[in-house]
């Protein structure tokens, strides 16, 4: 697994300062400040082309509608209501103004469905490629706690809210943010969900850092991921090399939610799937003959 990313994080995590206005910094999917009795969230994506959209193919408008979506799905993962998000935009010199309309028409689209207001933001131009930042604040929904990555415990079961891997054939551009459904998890299993990460980087990775914040392990179970992986990850492999199951644990850019509850989420108000247990320490695959092997931590790493 590269590491220079994770260690960078780590690096910003030891300058980090005590702040009586930040509740929970660094390390989550989004901050939580409380500079009085309301407590408001916030966190940044930045999105750049050629990493995380190309607009030689992309559609300007998807390209809009992914940058607003990845904060919202910031927000999922912590099962908070979005509140408003500001834009900041560097246009390339040569992209007429008129095309960036599209990227914007885009953006509101997708932050009307989710009541998101887009209050302000920056524009700019400059002789390089599209890059886009959002910053996105968030509260708790009336009488729900935000849930954190750091409370998973041993013996959790853990699902995830949809179909893993083949993203960038398409999906990654579509995803609908599981804002919604997080809020009915978080009302529905209360207290007993215990620890969630919206799977943006690969499966495998993002239940690493998971594991990491509530430092704990996890035993994944293949029998059980094999209903969870999209035909995207099928097509994919077909022409990649790759297993389906690999591109389920590592391609990234899924944005479902994987969470760790204590007991079977069942009865929940929306589909959700098993696909392991939370264990003591290491990361691990119990295979289908019955073998437990290591399992890299494998995903998207910047």
């Amino acid at each position: 697994m590269a590491v220079d990313e994770l260690q960078f994080v780590e690096w910003l995590r030891g300058r980090q300062r005590h702040h009586p206005s930040v509740m929970l910094g660094i390390g989550d999917d989004m901050a939580v400040l409380a500079p009085n009795s309301e407590r408001i969230l916030v966190s940044s994506d930045m999105l750049l082309d050629s990493v995380h959209f190309d607009s030689a193919r992309h559609p300007l408008f998807q390209i809009g509608r992914k940058a607003i979506a990845c904060s919202l799905s910031d927000c999922a993962a912590m099962a908070v209501r979005p509140l408003a998000a500001t834009v900041s935009v560097a246009l390339p010199d040569h992209l007429p103004l008129v095309r960036a309309e599209e990227l914007y028409a885009g953006m509101f689209s997708i932050a009307e469905e989710f009541r998101l207001a887009i209050a302000g933001g920056d524009t700019t131009r400059w002789p390089h490629p599209l890059a886009i930042d959002v910053a996105v604040t968030a509260t708790p929904f009336s009488g729900l706690d935000p849930i954190t990555r750091s409370a998973a415990r041993p013996g959790d079961m853990l699902y995830v809210t949809g179909p893993l891997g083949g993203s960038l054939l398409q999906h990654h551009l579509t995803f609908h943010p599981r804002v919604h459904e997080a809020e009915s998890l978080s009302g529905c299993l209360g207290r007993r969900l215990h620890a969630m990460i919206d799977i943006s980087d690969g499966l495998s990775l993002d239940l690493w850092r998971l594991c990491t914040e509530s430092k704990v392990g996890a035993n994944l179970d293949e029998r059980q991921l094999h209903e969870v992986i999209r035909e995207d990850a099928k097509r994919a492999a077909s022409s990649s090399g790759r297993t389906p199951l690999d591109h389920a644990l590592s391609d990234g850019e899924d944005f479902e939610l994987l969470f760790a509850v204590d007991g079977e989420a069942t009865g929940t108000p929306v589909p959700v799937f098993p696909i392991g247990r939370v264990t003591e320490s290491g990361l691990t695959i119990a295979r289908d003959d019955g073998r437990v092997e290591t399992l890299e931590p494998r995903g998207y790493v910047h």
